[in-house]
């Protein structure tokens, strides 16, 4: 009898161990991830995705620093200041079972640099990848990079043999509508194994219980259950009623009402992320304003007015309910090149503004299309809304087409927008990561995010000097006058840095990522 009742507790507290351990993350925010490709779009939500099921050599903790993942250490070579030695962890296996090695490695940094792949820019500097035995690789850049270790933290490992058997070598051609197998089919090395997938719909996710940081990470969350809600009455309703238990894009109008909730707090940190206008300055005419035979965009002191009639201070605190830090740069305080003094260079001076409209010739206005996302930064919508009246009062008038960011990202890529909006995120922490993709010409493999049409040989040369220049001082130098010509052409119109907050249950554990990208194998359940 002793024995069955022991059998019977001993089976009762494996029971509720088992029930325990066993914790699904319901977890939503406003959109979803493009595409599961792992070097198709450079994107946050895209990348936070993949974060849970695909790996980087590197990554950042929440305070910028460095960790070891993939690679466990890393070092400029002693024999050639051009080559990066990076040591490989062992014992690591894909999700169905495959050895990492250094053939995988050799074969995601060339699959990353093809044409179609949004991450070339980040490893434009790399002239050869190779193994030099299965846990040891050796990366070669053109000249000496000092910051190469920066641009690799986003930048996913690919099982070679997984990829080749199901014939999706090629990066998904995104901006073509292309759907392949790495699409919506994962194979990585990550926390988390792809259960199933319904584009903007649903995303289940398992832990990997082979993981081989299971021992390493917290690890609590045994499901996770991704929902994108666009709406963000919806949203809050769902984390309100316990359907979601922990919530990115919290809107700003809310965080009182969820936070004053029993049992569920908000999280709040500055975010490592700008919002911001861009402008089609380089071509003779437009398509998206009414002015025939010209572009108003193409005049400096026209570009200055619409940056002198926003309001930013007014977008903080009306549409952002003092959720935002009004920014003068398209960098945010995180970045290596970032001052105080040009952050603090966009003013609102509406009669200013109308002195140089009328400058250039344009006193009584033209009428242009801001295209806008309305599903992907923290009241992006909102914000434009309020960039329309604001730009009225200068004659500007403005038609707002607000649309999903798989539709929007596009047009900027592709070149198909005259005034958009855009924010921009910075993981190297480093001005160089924005001049290549915002700032230099638009070539095959740089400045595929700029669609001002801005391109000057003089500041192309500056800019990828930057990656070899192991002087830091000249370095930074070179930085602060590529930023000089940016503040004074304004090549974009700075709106503000974004202020996170995530709600959450008040069980889930995990602090705010500067980044947005939570990486659930760090989050506990109490």
């Amino acid at each position: 009898m002793k024995k069955t009742t022991a059998l019977l507790m001993v089976a009762a507290l494996m029971s509720s161990a088992a029930v325990v351990n066993a914790e699904t993350l319901r977890w939503a925010r406003a959109g979803d991830a493009l595409t599961l490709d792992p070097h198709s779009q450079n994107e946050g939500p895209s990348h936070t995705m993949r974060h849970q099921l695909y790996e980087p050599l590197i990554i950042r903790d929440t305070a910028g620093n460095f960790v070891p993942t993939l690679a466990t250490d890393w070092a400029p070579s002693t024999e050639n200041p051009n080559v990066w030695v990076f040591n490989l962890r062992e014992g690591v296996k894909f999700h169905d079972g495959a050895d990492f090695t250094a053939e995988d490695v050799v074969f995601s940094f060339e699959r990353a640099k093809q044409p179609n792949s949004d991450m070339k820019e980040l490893i434009g500097s790399i002239t050869d990848v190779r193994a030099v035995s299965d846990y040891v690789v050796e990366i070669e850049t053109d000249g000496p990079n000092p910051i190469l270790p920066s641009n690799l933290t986003n930048l996913f490992m690919m099982d070679k043999g997984w990829t080749e058997a199901n014939n999706t070598v090629n990066v998904q051609d995104f901006e073509g509508g292309e759907i392949t197998f790495a699409t919506t089919n994962v194979n990585g090395t990550g926390a988390y194994t792809l259960v199933s997938r319904e584009p903007d719909v649903k995303t289940v996710m398992a832990r990997n219980e082979d993981y081989w940081g299971r021992d390493e990470f917290p690890l609590e969350v045994s499901e996770i259950v991704y929902t994108p809600i666009q709406n963000a009455a919806t949203r809050v309703a769902a984390l309100l009623s316990g359907e979601v238990n922990f919530l990115q894009d919290m809107p700003v109008q809310d965080l009182a009402r969820v936070g004053d909730a029993d049992g569920l707090v908000v999280k709040q940190a500055p975010q490592n992320r700008v919002i911001f206008f861009g402008m089609n300055q380089g071509a003779d005419d437009i398509e998206a304003d009414n002015v025939d035979g010209a572009n108003p965009l193409a005049d400096v002191r026209v570009r200055k007015a619409m940056s002198m009639a926003i309001n930013r201070d007014a977008i903080k605190q009306v549409v952002m309910r003092g959720q935002s830090q009004p920014a003068g740069m398209i960098a945010p305080p995180f970045v290596n090149g970032w001052t105080a003094e040009m952050d603090g260079e966009s003013v609102t001076d509406v009669e200013g503004a109308k002195a140089l409209m009328a400058e250039a010739g344009y006193e009584d206005g033209f009428s242009i299309r801001l295209d806008c996302p309305n599903d992907r930064y923290i009241n992006d919508e909102a914000i434009c809304q309020a960039a329309v009246g604001m730009l009225g009062q200068i004659g500007v008038t403005v038609n707002l087409d607000a649309i999903p960011k798989a539709q929007h990202f596009p047009k900027i890529t592709d070149g198909a927008t005259d005034f958009y909006m855009l924010g921009w995120g910075v993981p190297t922490y480093d001005s160089e990561y924005i001049f290549n993709f915002l700032v230099h010409g638009r070539e095959s493999d740089i400045g595929t995010w700029n669609g001002t049409g801005y391109d000057n040989d003089e500041m192309d040369d500056k800019i990828k000097s930057l990656a070899s220049n192991t002087d830091l001082e000249a370095r930074n130098a070179d930085i602060a006058s590529i930023w000089r010509v940016i503040q004074d052409e304004q090549l974009y119109i700075p709106i503000h840095h974004q202020v996170l907050n995530w709600g959450m249950a008040e069980n889930v554990g995990i602090e705010v990522d500067p980044e947005d990208q939570p990486r659930v194998k760090y989050f506990t359940m109490q």
